[in-house]
This record gives C-alpha cells, sequence and structure tokens, in this order.
C-alpha cells in the first residue's frame, strides 16, 4: 500500500490551508480531502490571472475550474517533467533534458521541442521558452499546411486543374475559413463531393447507358418525358369523350376560362395556357403535332416529333394516334427506366467527360488533404509543449489561490483582487470585478462588510468593481462619490459610488456613531424648521409686497357720520389664556423633572464616574455590540461567490487584516509638519465655555468628594464637623 502524504498547513482567516512545499505536494493534490480546499470553483474570467492557462485547464470548455480538471492538470504536468520540482519555480523557460520520455506519445515532447527550436533558427538549443512556442504556432499559421484540416486553392499553388476542382467543391457543397481566415474545403466536403461524382460515373456506365447514349435514345427519352403526362392526359379524355358524347363540354375548356384569360395580359408560356389540354377533346381523334395544338406545348411537340416519332417510327407525321403512343413509349422503356435511376444531386447536369475529370484529380485533392491533416500531429504536441510551459509558470499560483488563499493572506495580490481604489482619504486593497452590482449585492451583503460598488471608466471602456472599506470611518461615503481606481496593470480608471452596503468597520467607530446620528438628526430637523420658516416669511413677503403694489385700488368703506372707526385687531393676534398656563406648567415640569435628575446625580457621590461611564455605555453599548459580532461574521466568502466562485471555507476578514486591505493617509514618518492652520476655525469662546464646564464639573466632584471640606466655611462643607452640628442644634 502507498504510504499516506504527509501535507502541511498554515492557519490563516480561521482556516487550515495546504501549503505546497514540494512537487509531491502538487502531484498528489487529489489524495488531499476536498473539504480542505478553500476555493471549489472559479471562472475563467474577471480574475488577474492569464486567461489562455486556464482555458487549457477548462476541459469542458464552460468558463469554470472545478477540483477534477485542476487535479488532472497537476498530475498531467508532473508526468511530462523527470522532477516535478520544476514546478515550483514559476518560469516559462524549460530544459529538454527536464522532459520525461512517455512511450506511448506519437511524438515525444522533447523531439517536438526541438523541432521547434530548428524552426526558430535555435537548432542545437538545450532550453525552450514559451515565446518560442507562441512564435511558432503563428508561424503555422502562415504555412502552406498548418494542420487545420483545411485546402484552399492556394494550397494546389501552380495546378490549375486542381484548383479548378477545390473551386467546384466549394461552390457545390460550401467552404470553411482555415486558420488564416481564408475560404477552403475540409475531407467531410472533399468526400461527399467524389461520392456523388461516382454516383454519376456509375450510372452513366451502368445497365442501358450503352442503348440510350447511341443513336439518339437518349434524345428521345428525354423528349417523351417532357411531354408524357400531358399526351397521356389528352388520350384519356378523349376515351372518355368516346364513352359518352356528353362529356365533350365538361372536357374542354370552359368559356369562363377564356374569360378569365382574356382580361390577363397573356404570352405563350403563361400557366394558364400551359394548363389547357393540348388540343380539344372529341371521340377518337389523333393529337396534332403542329397546327391545332396548345400552342404553350408547341416547342416540346414538335421536339417530340423531330426526335422520337421520326427517328424511332420512320415516318414524317402530322398527328399523333393513341397506338403509336403506346408503341413509341415501349420502345424507350429501357431508356426511361435508365433515367429513373438518374442520381439527383449538385452533378446531374454534368456530362461523362466532366465527371471524368473530376475523378481524376479526386487522388491529388485527398492527398492535399492527408498532408495537412499529417501536420496536426505535431500541432497537438505543440499545443501540450505550451499547456506544459504555462502550467510550469502558473500553475503553483493558481494552487496558491485555489486550494489555499496563501497569496491573499500574505498580501501578495490574490488572483480575484482587481486593483486598487483611492477614496476618501483612503486606499482599498480588496476590490472584485463584479458584472451586475444589483445581483452581486443580493449575496455580497452577507459578507457583514461595508461594500462600495463603483462605475469605473477609461477611454471609453467601462468596468464594474465592488470595493471593501475595512478600516477608517464610513461618515463620507456616499452615492456619487468619486475616486480613482488602479487595476492591476497599474491604468488609472476614473470611479463613481453607484452603490453602499454600510457595515461597521470597528468598534471605536460604532462607539461615536449613536452620538453622530443623533447631532445628523439635530441638524436635518433644524434645517428643515429653518426651511419652512424661509418658506413662510418668503410667502409673508409675498403677500405684503402684493399688498403695498395694490393700495391705491382698494376702495375704503364709508363710515357714517359721527361712528368712530371700526377696531381691527391683526389676524392671529388673540392669545389664549389656557395656552399660556399649559405652556407654564409643561415648562415648570420639565423644569422640576431636570432639577430632580440633578440631585440624584450629585447625590450619588463617589459613584459619579460610574454613572457617567453607565450613561455612556447604555447609549454606545449596543451598537458596540451589533458592531464587535458583525466584525467576528466579517467574511471574504459572499463576495467571491456573488462574482461565480465556489467558496470552502468561512474566509473571515478580522480587524488585523482589514487594516491592511483599508489603509487610511498616514504622513510620512520623517515628514516635517507645521501644526498653524492660518485657516483654522476660531473656536476660542466656545473653547473657553467648555473648559469651564469641566472645572465647575471638576469643583462638583472634589466637593461632593469632601475633599475640600478643611478649606470651606461650615455651611458650605459637604459633610459638616460634629462640632457645628451641636452649636446649630
Amino acid at each position: 500500500m502507498q504510504e499516506p502524504h504527509r501535507w502541511q498547513f498554515f492557519r490563516a482567516g480561521g482556516v487550515d490551508q495546504v501549503v505546497f512545499r514540494s512537487g509531491a505536494d502538487i502531484a498528489r493534490i487529489g489524495e488531499l480531502d476536498q473539504k480542505l480546499w478553500v476555493a471549489l470553483a472559479c471562472p475563467t474570467r474577471g480574475i488577474e490571472f492569464d486567461t489562455r492557462t486556464l482555458d487549457l485547464i477548462d476541459t469542458d470548455h464552460d468558463g469554470r475550474i472545478r477540483p477534477p480538471e485542476l487535479i488532472a492538470a497537476c498530475r498531467w504536468a508532473c508526468a511530462q517533467l523527470r522532477d516535478a520540482d520544476g514546478l515550483l519555480a514559476g518560469s516559462d523557460t524549460l530544459a529538454l533534458d527536464a522532459l520525461a520520455d512517455d512511450p506511448a506519445a506519437s511524438i515525444p515532447l522533447a523531439e517536438e521541442a526541438r523541432r521547434v527550436l530548428a524552426l526558430a533558427g535555435k537548432e542545437g538549443a538545450t532550453r525552450i521558452c514559451l515565446d518560442d512556442v507562441t512564435r511558432r504556432a503563428e508561424l503555422l499559421a502562415a504555412m502552406r499546411f498548418n494542420g487545420d484540416g483545411v485546402v484552399t486553392p492556394d494550397t494546389a499553388q501552380d495546378d490549375e486543374a486542381l484548383q479548378q476542382t477545390l473551386l467546384r467543391i466549394m461552390q457545390t457543397h460550401g467552404s470553411l475559413k482555415d486558420r488564416n481566415g481564408r475560404e477552403g474545403i475540409d475531407r467531410a466536403r472533399a468526400e461527399a463531393f467524389f461520392a456523388e461524382a461516382e454516383a454519376m460515373h456509375a450510372w452513366q456506365a451502368g445497365d442501358g447507358a450503352s442503348t440510350c447514349q447511341g443513336g439518339g435514345m437518349l434524345e428521345a427519352a428525354e423528349a417523351v418525358a417532357a411531354v408524357r403526362e400531358k399526351v397521356d392526359d389528352f388520350f384519356a379524355r378523349c376515351r372518355v369523350a368516346a364513352y359518352d358524347i356528353q362529356a365533350v363540354p365538361a372536357l374542354n375548356a370552359s368559356s369562363e376560362t377564356y374569360e378569365a384569360l382574356a382580361t390577363q395580359e397573356l404570352s405563350l408560356q403563361a400557366d394558364g395556357i400551359a394548363a389547357l389540354p393540348l388540343a380539344p377533346i372529341s371521340p377518337g381523334r389523333g393529337l396534332p403535332l403542329r397546327e391545332g395544338a396548345n400552342p404553350a406545348w408547341a416547342a416540346a411537340l414538335d421536339a417530340l416529333r423531330a426526335k422520337a416519332l421520326v427517328p424511332l417510327m420512320g415516318e414524317e407525321v402530322a398527328a399523333l394516334d393513341e397506338a403509336s403512343w403506346i408503341e413509341l413509349q415501349r420502345v424507350l422503356t429501357p431508356c426511361r427506366d435508365w433515367l429513373a435511376r438518374k442520381p439527383v444531386n449538385t452533378l446531374s447536369a454534368e456530362d461523362g467527360a466532366g465527371i471524368a475529370r473530376l475523378l481524376d484529380s479526386r487522388a491529388a485533392v485527398m492527398a492535399l488533404i492527408d498532408e495537412d491533416a499529417s501536420v496536426e500531429r505535431h500541432n497537438a504536441r505543440l499545443v501540450d509543449l505550451e499547456k506544459l510551459l504555462r502550467l510550469q509558470r502558473d500553475l503553483l499560483r493558481l494552487l496558491n489561490n485555489f486550494v489555499s488563499f496563501k497569496e491573499f493572506y500574505r498580501r501578495e495580490g490574490a488572483i480575484f483582487q482587481a486593483g486598487t481604489l483611492y477614496l476618501d482619504g483612503r486606499s482599498c486593497d480588496l476590490t472584485v470585478q463584479v458584472a451586475a452590482a444589483k445581483q452581486h449585492a443580493v449575496l455580497a451583503g452577507l459578507a457583514k462588510t461595508c461594500l462600495a460598488y463603483c462605475d469605473c471608466t477609461r477611454e471609453g471602456q467601462k468596468m464594474g468593481i465592488v470595493a471593501a472599506f475595512t478600516a477608517g470611518d464610513v461618515d463620507f461615503l456616499f452615492v456619487g462619490r468619486n475616486g480613482i481606481f488602479y487595476d492591476r496593470q497599474g491604468r488609472d480608471w476614473d470611479a463613481t459610488i453607484t452603490r453602499l452596503i454600510e457595515n461597521p468597520t470597528s468598534v471605536a467607530q460604532a462607539f461615536f456613531s449613536p452620538y453622530k446620528k443623533f447631532v445628523r438628526l439635530i441638524e436635518e430637523q433644524v434645517a428643515k424648521r429653518a426651511a419652512a420658516s424661509e418658506a413662510s416669511a418668503q410667502g409673508s413677503l409675498g403677500t405684503l409686497a402684493s399688498t403695498l403694489a395694490n393700495a391705491d385700488r382698494a376702495i375704503a368703506p364709508a363710515t357714517p357720520a359721527g361712528a368712530a372707526p371700526p377696531v381691527r385687531l391683526p389676524a392671529g393676534g388673540r392669545i389664549d389664556v389656557g395656552t399660556v398656563a399649559a405652556i407654564g406648567v409643561a415648562m415648570g415640569s420639565i423644569s422640576a423633572v431636570l432639577v430632580a435628575l440633578f440631585s440624584k446625580f450629585i447625590d450619588l457621590g463617589q459613584w459619579i464616574p460610574i454613572a457617567v461611564v453607565g450613561i455612556v455605555l447604555a447609549i454606545s453599548g449596543p451598537s458596540m455590540l451589533i458592531a464587535w459580532l458583525k466584525l467576528h461574521q466579517r467574511s471574504l466568502g459572499p463576495i467571491l461567490d456573488a462574482s461565480g466562485w465556489a467558496i470552502n471555507g468561512r474566509m473571515k476578514v478580522n480587524v488585523r487584516l482589514g487594516a491592511s486591505l483599508s489603509r487610511t493617509a498616514q504622513i510620512p514618518r520623517h515628514a516635517r509638519r507645521f501644526v498653524h492652520d492660518p485657516y483654522a476655525d476660531r473656536r476660542g469662546v466656545a473653547a473657553a465655555l467648555a473648559a469651564l464646564a469641566v472645572v465647575v464639573g471638576a469643583v462638583v466632584v472634589v466637593w461632593q468628594f469632601g475633599l475640600l471640606d478643611a478649606r470651606l466655611p461650615a455651611a458650605l462643607q459637604h459633610a459638616p464637623s460634629a462640632a457645628a452640628t451641636r452649636q446649630e442644634s
């Protein structure tokens, strides 16, 4: 039994992850329990990885990499090398003596590598690089035979007859493009074409061919076949007329038929005329071949007379009776049967000489296809050589971003990280490319992470990303804010936030969150009241201005003589006494409650600091608890799952890792900083009031503890002395 492989793991993000130390780890990756894999699937697009390498691993071409495909790639790559440790180098250059011998291969990889090097002008070289292989692939596309199985007319070079045959195949059976984009044919089209040619050749050389092709028999049979149905119809009608003379009017065309024809623009080949009987119907009548025949069939009847009746019957006749017609068909029966066996295909109109020329070129056409196909063996091995070089360069990196997330947790740039977003005084390294933000946000919201979806534009291109803000505050993150995004190639993009999922970034931020929300609510209410007051004032001013502007139009009402002018009170000027009383009672109650609370607070004595801490915890505690829970649930998995990955474990993003993924602005250590700000807000009065409040509070606390009793009169002491108490009593 094979000894179990000894694996080594490291722990990151709360998950044990495998370490690839040797080629044996890669070769035996299939033995590692897939429950220990970090990911079980990843897309081949939208990640920072060579797409050609991913396409070579993706054998079912569904756009996703799964464990069976990755395991197969690892085993295949290790089998092609003498020492699998070479896969740890991450190099795209390979020594020829490092290639293992494969007796089952039609062409050994080492032999194909030497062939490629020789074609590249490096004959005798001992190492081959990926660039040599890709250049060879481009050279194959421009060669006469490139192994794609498609030959073009240019492939025939100076053989004009062969070129014409290839063009004929393309015309009759279609064409397809080769690797150069030129039109040509493949083996299937050529075989179908020559199968039709063989069928025509067999028919032309079959039974009855010699009889029909000699002495004008073929022309006679074709002339009879052209009119057979109409002639049979004519004689059948005449027999019915002989059976019953009353049927004659019905068997001939009616007057209504001719009236309908008369309304049309006629020609001798019109369908309406051709549908009429060959001649008027009467009992026992023969078919006139010249005068009195249907003009639409005049040419066909003349050919019947000249090519069939005269050569075969030996006499010039002006009319054909039914007995002669039956005898003529009997004579031509062998030829008619031969014609019925004629293949119906794209070469049916080709004569014997033409078919013979086409068949003569068959061997040359198939030889071209065979010669092109012989190159395909080298092409297949060339793809294998390219695959091995790419796997030697990229396989270890893919394993460290699939089986484990070593590159991510060691901050080396994981393949799912799209770049860095600079916005709101910080940089965000955890950015993932997304195709549809709305659908992505449904699942990514479960990551308990503050996520900002951004549309990035650059030189007419557009790309969507999601950035995780894992440090700093989120007070000034909102839809519409702009920033700069740098992709992994260093290109800069304009980034605009289009969607925001808010979550806490730290417990400290959650501590101040209730107070910030309270201040924000007050500001909003003040702003609303101010806006309402301004609108009311503007309305009053507008009314006053309108009144003053139209004062001259007002007509004062007449006042009786000796009567005093009426007294007008301003609208809304009456003040209700009950209202004033209610306001006074309310203010008194509020004052009493505040005084009682303050008194109770002062009576706490030395417990005042603890009470203050308790009040603060009552306000900030719930937010801090929720933030702590969310920070411990913060995970990378939902973000990647929403992007098409299949994450197998809970990849935690703790506070320490989050601080490295989102970095706030920091002044360089050795920089010189001038703290004086000439434009700083002047807050002298506010600062003095705050300082006074602090001092008063401190004095109250010290007095409450009785620390000032020795320096204060007995009346102001917090705990009066016993002597003073007796004196008072």
